[in-house]
């Protein structure tokens, strides 16, 4: 345990920040886990809406060193890569001009 004041402060700092942090990481994580399940179920045009919403919220926890940018970009780019699969995967649908 702590047992100067200096250190006292440092375990207050760090429980606030750690809570603080645990909000942005916790829901870029959540709209990362909705996007790789819309694609799982094929529902690709609501994919993409809920990954700009992704995107958006891992750059914020990136600006606010949560995460490392980087891995906001790895993570970003992983999901686009994920989307565009599934897009190039489904058969697109042709128009019935007969």
């Amino acid at each position: 345990m702590a047992n100067t004041e200096s250190a006292k402060k440092r375990i207050r700092q760090t429980e606030k920040r750690t809570e603080r942090n645990r909000h942005y990481r916790g829901s870029a994580r959540t709209y990362v886990k909705k996007v790789r399940r819309l694609i799982a179920e094929n529902k690709l045009d609501e994919a993409e809406k809920v990954a700009h919403d992704a995107y958006q919220t891992l750059d914020k926890a990136a600006r606010r060193n949560v995460i490392h940018p980087r891995n906001a970009a790895r993570r970003k780019g992983r999901l686009m890569a994920a989307l565009a699969a599934a897009r190039t995967a489904t058969p697109v649908a042709k128009s019935a001009k007969k």
